[in-house]
């Protein structure tokens, strides 16, 4: 996963209901209340504990502790569906459903992956899937990217059942594999493929936006995440007949390649804000003092603002968050020292704002590179330009309203991955998707993806008490 960075003008917009089969309430609880805090670390201690790396982990055996777990707590087995992609027995996931009172009125989805990026035990000076709490952090592979917010989903559903909690929508949660990219089958994809009637909903809640502290841990903003770029690859390709190094021609597959990346090194795409980066650099530039905190200001009072992008255009996280980016990953070319090369390419990764359609970048890489002989191809189809989501009073007021209580003053903030998550098969796929996690942590403070990943002990408990109540609100609106 890959996470970006106040209180936002409604945009308007109408969630569309959709039409269900009425489900009859649920039978008497049969656990008590699951409250406690200890309930909870149990429960996140064997899903963090169950490794589920491509290399030698098994979604589908975390998939099926978690659904253990809530039929314990009285979901019948109809309710828990244990998925396994067909030949990737391990690749499994788990959709599970507390169903609501009104058939006209669509779900509430929740999603989280279930898979995590690789850790050696070598590297880390111990196991990394043996949860330790120390020093006010929970520390392992899958602390906090996502198997904590997997955990807290789950978790809900429980505590929901427990107290006997009727919701007006269905609640429907979502654990999938393969987020990673380390090769397993992704499962939001799949699901969104394959079987979309299991997880249609409204829209849907996931990873993506956390809350910020400063150095001295005072909470700084709340973010909500609302569209992400798009991921392309393209192949930017010369050829040539090749020959002997001691004579050499006035064309070089290699020179050619070369001059074609300056000049894509040298280019910028235009500014393109949305109204969710517009509201970002306004509400944020408020929070930012000095120039960067001016041209923010500025940036959202005018696109056009060539000054203010400039001084953006220095940070790479605001440079990529107001325009799409693309930029060399991988370059092979030759095939001997003592020959003139007959191939050279490079891989050039680009980041596409959403609603911006591949082939237009494609063609503005053409021009760019401005020479035949330099074949700039995509790598795989194009994904298609899912819209911005809206954000919504539907999709603000509750977080707002729970925000408040619990860290009155904290202002929410608009959020546009610069990265993706699985949000992005749900977008595409006609399924609302806003990253809101509630964990407050210093900016790359939980090393996610790196060494000792952890998350604050204090982040997670909130996470888990501020998403329990805006889903609540949200399963009743």
């Amino acid at each position: 996963m890959m996470r970006t960075a106040s209180v936002i003008a409604c945009i308007a917009v109408v969630l569309l209901s959709g039409c269900g089969t009425a489900a009859p309430p649920p039978p008497p609880p049969a656990a008590a209340p699951q409250t406690d805090r200890a309930a909870f670390r149990d429960l996140y201690k064997e899903l963090v504990e169950t490794n589920t790396t491509f290399s030698a982990g098994d979604c589908t055996l975390a998939a099926q502790r978690m659904a253990a777990r809530l039929k314990k707590a009285g979901y019948p087995d109809g309710d828990l569906n244990v998925f396994v992609p067909p030949d990737h027995p391990k690749d499994g996931g788990l959709v599970a459903t507390l169903h609501g009172t009104d058939p006209a009125s669509k779900a509430i989805l929740l999603l989280a992956h279930i898979d995590v990026v690789e850790a050696k035990q070598e590297d880390w000076g111990r196991d990394p899937f043996k949860l330790v709490e120390d020093n006010g952090y929970f520390t392992a592979r899958g602390a906090s990217d996502d198997k904590s917010m997997a955990a807290v989903w789950v978790d809900s559903l429980i505590r929901y059942r427990a107290e006997g909690f009727r919701p007006k929508r269905d609640l429907k949660v979502a654990l999938t594999c393969g987020e990673e990219g380390g090769g397993q089958v992704n499962g939001a994809e799949w699901l969104v493929k394959n079987h979309r009637d299991w997880i249609d909903a409204a829209f849907a809640l996931n990873e993506g936006a956390e809350g910020v502290l400063d150095e001295q841990n005072k909470k700084v903003n709340l973010e909500i995440q609302a569209g992400e770029k798009v991921y392309q690859d393209f192949t930017f390709r010369t050829t040539d007949h090749g020959g002997h190094s001691s004579r050499p021609e006035a064309f070089n597959a290699i020179h050619a390649l070369g001059g074609a990346l300056a000049r894509l090194g040298a280019f910028s795409f235009p500014v393109q804000l949305n109204e969710v980066t517009r509201t970002y650099f306004e509400r944020q530039g408020a929070l930012t003092p000095g120039p960067m905190g001016q041209a923010m200001k500025a940036l959202a009072a005018n696109p056009n603002d060539a000054a203010a992008a400039a001084t953006l255009s220095a940070d790479p996280l605001h440079n990529a968050t107001m325009r799409t980016t693309c930029v060399a990953t991988e370059l092979k070319g030759g095939h001997a020292t003592n020959a003139l090369p007959q191939l050279a390419e490079a891989n050039v990764n680009c980041r596409i704002l959403p609603g911006v359609q591949g082939a237009e970048v494609r063609q503005t890489l053409i021009n760019v590179v401005n020479d035949p002989k330099v074949s700039v191809e995509p790598v795989g189809p194009f994904s298609a330009a899912a819209p911005v989501p809206p954000l919504s009073e539907t999709v603000l007021g509750p977080i707002r309203q729970v925000s408040e209580k619990m860290w009155p003053g904290v202002p929410l903030v608009p959020t546009q991955s610069t990265g993706a998550t699985d949000g992005s098969y749900l977008n595409e796929g006609g399924i609302p998707t806003y990253g809101l996690s509630g964990q407050f942590i210093r900016p790359g403070d939980d090393h996610i993806h790196g060494l000792n990943e952890r998350i604050p002990v204090q982040a997670l408990y909130e996470s888990r008490d501020f998403l329990y109540e805006v889903t609540k609100l949200y399963a009743n609106s």
